[in-house]
This record gives structure tokens, C-alpha cells and sequence, in this order.
């Protein structure tokens, strides 16, 4: 394994930044450009302080690597793990990184699988089945209590929302169960290897830092929405927030910024950018874009002020994971 372990900071309860909340949101910002070789199809990406996380759709061991603010990768994260199809990637509060195993194009796959690549380097495989047939996924929402939600890619953008039914056993199959949907209409906004239809394909997922948040994208947008606790499901039963992405070959990667204030995306492709997309500044409910033509047919490390309940969860102490990371130790707070 090239390097070990991982540095996560969380803080918990912080408002939604000024700067996210103005009339006019600040124009997207490329931060550096993915160029390296064995970074071709860069599907998940998570930032923890001054480091990404990112990972390639497919490969035939569990990769993760390491990136510094210029996309020069630091060090790899490696397990004997031969995965079918990776799609997504997420990181817990323990430093677990996870990544969702759950890509299916053709639609044969009976079972899929969370990969978890731990902080002391051991890996762990968990398998899921879906209830209602094989279902392609490309998008993995970590709540803040570690419950895994799956969301589907549909060609329609009438999209599922799964959850397992019961607590996660290495090495066994766990049933999943759909508990929401997420229906999507057309933008209008350019981009993506699909057409119009990709408008409404979710091809990513995340949850903020400070777990206020949690977003999807499609190649050509981004959808966010405010979370309560743990509650995914619930969350995604509301209005969004929509923002138009810069135009991609294929974005299919999002992450939030450390501080939660705005969206870090990428995608497959080389050279492809990693761009940060501050959060939109007001609802922009997809019901409310100007579609064409109608529906389709064709892993690193104010303000307003926050409400007197999160500010006291935030006065609380939120220390993350502190491990090593190729060689050195890192200690971030907040």
C-alpha cells in the first residue's frame, strides 16, 4: 500500500456562507487541471483541507488517490480489491473511505458493493441487492450517521433513492430498500457525452462537512439541498437549489469545499479541470427551467450567523480522524 490512513476535520452547524447567499454568486473557479496518466476516468472526488480524493471508473484493484491543489498526486491508497464498475466516493467521520461499487450499463449485475478502504489500510467488501431488479448507480450520499443511499441514473432523470435495510455485514449481501425519488426535468444547459438526456442523469453525489447539505449532479448541473440530521431521504423530498455546471466531456465527480461554501467538480478525461462552483444563491427549482423542447423523449484533509441551536452543535468540538499521511502526520482543526 503507497501511503496510510487519512486527516479529517468536521464542523457541525455552520450557516450557509454570505458569500454562497449573495445575489450574484461568484463565477466558477478552475482550480488545477487532472493530467496525470493514470488519472483518465476520475469518477468520485472528496476534498478534506488542502487534499482531494479522487478514484478512476474501473481498474482492476481499489485505488485512491491523493491530490494536492495543483491535481499532482501525493500518494496512492491501495487494496487488493478487483472492483466491478466504482462510480462514486465518500468519507466517514472514522476516515473510512468508501466507494460505491455500483455501476451497471447493460443491467446484469445481482448484487453491487460498498468498498471501504480503512484509515489503518485494511479494506472491506460489503455487498447489496436491490428489490426491485438490477439498477445502474453512479451517485453514493453518506449520511451523517454513516447510512449509505444509493441514487439511480435514469435516462428520464426519474431517479431512485435506496438505502440498506439493515446494518451493512462485510463479506455478506444486505437487502436495499427504495425510500424516495429525485425527478429532474431538462435545463437547457450544455455539456455531457448523452445529449439533452444528460440533463437529467445523476451521475454524482455528496454530503457537506458541516452536514447541512447535500447535493447530486447530473453532467450538466448541480442540485443541493438542505439536510436535518441524518435524514437523506427527506431532504431530497424538497425544493433544491440548482446551479448550471461549466461545460464537460463527462463530469460525473462532486465534492463540497472544506468549509462547505461552494462545490469542487471534475470528471472523465484527460486533461479534464477541477473546478470550484460556489453554491447558488437562491432556489432554482428544476421545475422552473426553460427545458427545449418539453420532457425527454429521446478521500482528504459568516456569515449570517448560524441559528442559536447549530451554533451551540458547532461550539461543541468537532475533532475528525487524525492519521498518517504519506509520512506525515496531519492535525487540522476548525
Amino acid at each position: 500500500m503507497a501511503g496510510t490512513g487519512l486527516a479529517l476535520t468536521l464542523v457541525l452547524g455552520a450557516a450557509l456562507p454570505a458569500s454562497a447567499q449573495a445575489a450574484d454568486a461568484a463565477a466558477p473557479q478552475t482550480r488545477c487541471q487532472l493530467t496525470d496518466p493514470r488519472l483518465p476516468e476520475v469518477s468520485g472526488l472528496v476534498e478534506v483541507g488542502d487534499r482531494m480524493l479522487v478514484h478512476n471508473d474501473g481498474g482492476d484493484s481499489l485505488d485512491v488517490y491523493v491530490l494536492d491543489s495543483t491535481c499532482a498526486v501525493v500518494t496512492v491508497h491501495s487494496a487488493a480489491v478487483d472492483p466491478y464498475d466504482p462510480e462514486d466516493l465518500a468519507l466517514a467521520v472514522d476516515g473510512t473511505v468508501w466507494l460505491a461499487d455500483t455501476g451497471d450499463n447493460t443491467g446484469t449485475r445481482s448484487t453491487v458493493a460498498l468498498l471501504a478502504l480503512h484509515a489503518d489500510g485494511s479494506s472491506s467488501v460489503f455487498r447489496l441487492a436491490y428489490p426491485d431488479g438490477p439498477r445502474d448507480v453512479e451517485a453514493l450520499l453518506l449520511a451523517p450517521d454513516g447510512t449509505p443511499h444509493l441514487v439511480t441514473k435514469e435516462v428520464l432523470g426519474a431517479s431512485a433513492v435506496y438505502r440498506p435495510v439493515s446494518p451493512l455485514v462485510e463479506d455478506g449481501t444486505v437487502g436495499l430498500t427504495e425510500v424516495g425519488r429525485v425527478d429532474l426535468v431538462l435545463t437547457g444547459t450544455p455539456g455531457g457525452p448523452a445529449g439533452r438526456a444528460g440533463q437529467l442523469m445523476v451521475t454524482g453525489g455528496a454530503v457537506s462537512p458541516d452536514e447541512r447539505w447535500v447535493a447530486l449532479r447530473t453532467y450538466t448541473d448541480a442540485y443541493v439541498w438542505p439536510l436535518t440530521g441524518s435524514d437523506v431521504a427527506a431532504a431530497l423530498a424538497g425544493e433544491p437549489r440548482r446551479v448550471a455546471l461549466p461545460e464537460a466531456a463527462q463530469g460525473e465527480a462532486l465534492s463540497f469545499t472544506g468549509d462547505s461554501s461552494a462545490l469542487v467538480v471534475a470528471g472523465e478525461g484527460l486533461p479534464s479541470d477541477v473546478t470550484v462552483v460556489p453554491l447558488p444563491a437562491a432556489p432554482a427549482p428544476a421545475t422552473d427551467a426553460a427545458p427545449a423542447d418539453g420532457s425527454v423523449s429521446g478521500l482528504l484533509s459568516a456569515d449570517d450567523g448560524p441559528p442559536p441551536v447549530a451554533a451551540a452543535v458547532a461550539a461543541a468540538v468537532v475533532a475528525g480522524v487524525v492519521v498518517w499521511l504519506g509520512g506525515k502526520l496531519v492535525r487540522r482543526r476548525d
